[in-house]
């Protein structure tokens, strides 16, 4: 006899965390992070684990601690960091700015779970990071962002969503962009983040129009994936993201490296400086597919159906011709 899926669930630890597991802890979501404000303290999902429990992600890494598993994290929002560590700026170079904001938990929005999905909904406040003898920051951005986690579309991977619609709230118009907007080519970095574990440095990357390597680095396409090798056991997992905002208005590209760490982001503001209007909204949509198993480019576009059925289950379609690439 066939054994039966082992059902969802999702442990919330109020006012800090939530875990969700399937037989397995799929992921735990932080919400409330304690790390210092020199890595701009933001939400983050770590660890995250395959359906048969192989981690695939990295906390704090030596060469960059403010790295932390999938987060949303952007380096040059108007004058402030949202990513961590140093800021580049044409007129600086890398330097430290004083400026690391922190994404800071408001409201609880939703928790649930049922047979195929668990969901957790929040409202959070994005503020500056403290003048010297202020308590707090000013804010900057109110968010709601909704991330889920979606089984049974197949045995060998889950999928996980995150929507976040981000307002200016910081009374002036913010000018978002990265690095190489601010002159350091190829460095567009900013947006959902995920940076793999040691163990798959060097790996297998590849995007939707077949671009293989650190040549997949500044290209647009709907999806890239990466396949990596693990530590301590005969095994190799897989990491898919589709951008849910391929063919809107955002020109997002792809910051990914396998040297000399593994990492994916679809960034949208990699090389063009997006101004958001005080009390404008913007909606950033994309779907993460964790796999067990390694796999070559023609599984990773298998994989990639599956986030794209997903994202359209949640209401978010990108253009056919973009799937079929």
């Amino acid at each position: 006899m066939a054994s039966q899926p082992s059902p969802l669930s999702l442990l919330h630890d109020v006012g800090s965390e939530v875990a969700v597991r399937a037989g397995v802890e799929l992921f735990r979501y932080v919400y409330r992070p304690t790390e210092v404000q020199y890595e701009s303290p933001r939400p983050y999902l770590h660890p995250i684990r395959t359906r048969s429990g192989k981690l695939v992600t990295v906390f704090r890494p030596h060469d960059h601690v403010w790295h932390k598993g999938i987060a949303l994290s952007l380096p040059n929002v108007g004058p402030h960091n949202f990513w961590g560590g140093v800021t580049y700026t044409r007129a600086t170079g890398y330097a430290n700015l004083d400026n690391n904001g922190s994404m800071e938990h408001a409201e609880l929005l939703e928790a649930s779970v049922d047979e195929s999905s668990a969901t957790f909904s929040h409202r959070l406040t994005w503020v500056s990071e403290p003048k010297s003898g202020e308590n707090a920051g000013a804010p900057v951005v109110d968010e709601v962002r909704t991330i889920r986690a979606v089984v049974g579309t197949r045995e060998d991977a889950w999928t996980l969503t995150w929507s976040s619609t981000i307002t200016n709230v910081s009374g002036a118009a913010l000018h978002i962009g990265s690095p190489t907007t601010e002159g350091r080519d190829n460095a567009g970095y900013g947006g959902l983040s995920w940076r793999g574990p040691r163990s798959f440095t060097g790996g297998y990357m590849v995007g939707a129009d077949g671009t293989e390597g650190e040549e997949l680095r500044g290209t647009q396409s709907l999806w890239a994936g990466f396949s990596g090798k693990h530590d301590e056991i005969d095994a190799e997992s897989t990491v898919v993201f589709i951008d849910g905002t391929y063919g809107g208005d955002l020109p997002t590209k792809w910051f990914a490296r396998s040297e000399p760490f593994a990492c994916l982001n679809p960034a949208p503001f990699f090389d063009e400086v997006r101004t958001l209007e005080q009390g404008e909204s913007l909606t950033l949509d994309y779907a993460v597919v964790i796999a067990d198993g390694g796999s070559d480019a023609a599984r990773m576009a298998e994989l990639a159906q599956t986030g794209v059925q997903v994202l359209a289950d949640a209401g978010v379609s990108v253009p056919a011709e973009a799937v079929a690439q």
